[in-house]
């Protein structure tokens, strides 16, 4: 048999580090967020560390999803980049509530702009038949960042003080940065156009890529127990007294590169929609292990079990919008897809926030609901795969 080209460019390398650099810059502080919040006073706002994060990143999609159909997929991840390196820099100059919400708010334009040209630009080099294991890749270095960053901030935090780990995480940023510089362009010439104003006139078709819905609904439904773990898990740690409020996030994402690393082509071989079907199931039950835990060991089981959903799902739905969406519009197709994310994660996390409000008895609603929008995502696949079936046969 003829042995396949390999995948794995210079290129491809480049933009893995660059992500690992990245994620791992606006990761390492959501563990301590909650508490550097709260020391304002603020603890009943702890839902909108995430939500307003998001939020931001949401309405930067469709810009970014624009701008990399136009000027290039290199200046919109530096773009990112830049937008983390200097909000991470400020967060030791903010001593008001007010002040933080709105650094957190303009902070979530770093995840709407840096993802939406990445994924772009790993389609534009890969063949299509390996798209569901560049992905794969591509997230295994992109979570080993938010692996190790929850991690980091928790240990810089404990043993300097928060104000140098807010100023490491700038330096992630800045570093990310820096390696994109010599990467080459994969925007087609004849799809470039100068910068201009104009090119932040948005309509609706920059807005949302239709093509894309089966992908958009499965990412938000899923995307949800993102937000609600985010919100209440640190608390949660200290509850069960757990000192190192990073430890859930460490064992999740390195759940989630086991599944990446053993089982990255399974999506290209076996199907978009079976693969997520796993992954729904899966998640559905570390929701409620989340929802019903007392213990270390079914924390530490809820959290392996986390980590595998986002091990499939994660590369599985960008390859499955790629797929779905017109090579042309890829930045609006992906952006479409990162929308859903950021809308399920932000909505995760205000209710969340605003159902916990401090009061441990509250902490199972959150989880009951996020379990119950995965079982939904699995009930959606399944009438798919149902449908795909039928059509194939007739």
């Amino acid at each position: 048999m003829e042995k396949q080209p390999s995948i794995y460019t210079t290129q491809f390398w480049l933009l893995c580090f660059s992500n690992f650099l990245f994620s791992a810059s606006f990761q390492m502080m959501i563990p301590e967020l909650p508490d550097y919040l709260g020391s304002m006073g603020g603890k009943e706002y702890i839902g909108y560390i995430i939500a307003l994060f998001t939020l931001t990143a949401g309405f930067a999609r469709p810009f970014s999803g624009k701008l990399t159909d136009t000027i290039g997929r290199v200046p919109v991840m530096a773009l990112g980049s830049i937008v983390c390196f200097v909000c991470g820099g400020l967060y030791p100059f903010v001593h008001t509530i007010a002040g933080f919400l709105l650094l957190r708010f303009l902070h979530g334009f770093s995840t709407g702009t840096k993802p939406t040209a990445t994924a772009a630009y790993v389609a534009d080099i890969i063949p299509e038949d390996r798209r569901g294991e560049a992905q794969g890749m591509l997230g295994i270095f992109t979570a080993t960042g938010m692996s190790i960053g929850p991690s980091i901030g928790s240990y810089l935090t404990d043993w300097t003080s928060i104000n140098v780990m807010f100023f490491t995480s700038s330096a992630f940023a800045l570093l990310s940065i820096l390696i994109l510089i010599n990467m080459r362009e994969t925007l087609p010439t004849s799809q470039k156009e100068a910068f201009s104003l104009k090119l932040f006139k948005i309509g609706w078709k920059d807005v949302f890529e239709p093509r894309v819905i089966p992908a958009f609904t499965v990412m938000i439904l899923v995307s949800f127990s993102s937000g609600v773990l985010l919100t209440l898990v640190p608390d949660q740690t200290k509850l069960l007294g757990i000192s190192n409020k990073g430890l859930f996030f460490t064992i999740y994402t390195i759940s989630s590169l086991t599944v990446r690393l053993f089982f990255a082509k399974s999506s290209d071989k076996y199907g978009r929609i079976p693969i997520l079907m796993i992954s729904s199931g899966i998640l559905v039950i570390s929701m409620i292990l989340c929802a019903s835990t007392s213990s270390f060991w079914i924390f530490i089981l809820a959290s392996i079990l986390f980590g595998f959903s986002w091990g499939f799902n994660t590369p599985t739905l960008m390859a499955w919008t790629v797929d779905l969406s017109d090579e042309h519009y890829r930045g609006r197709a992906v952006a479409t897809t990162y929308i859903a994310l950021e809308a399920g994660i932000g909505l995760g996390a205000l209710f969340a926030g605003q159902i916990y409000q401090g009061k441990v008895e509250n902490i199972i609603i959150p989880y009951f609901l996020a379990a119950f929008f995965a079982f939904t995502s699995l009930v959606y696949l399944f009438f798919k795969q149902k449908r795909a079936i039928v059509l194939l046969e007739s």
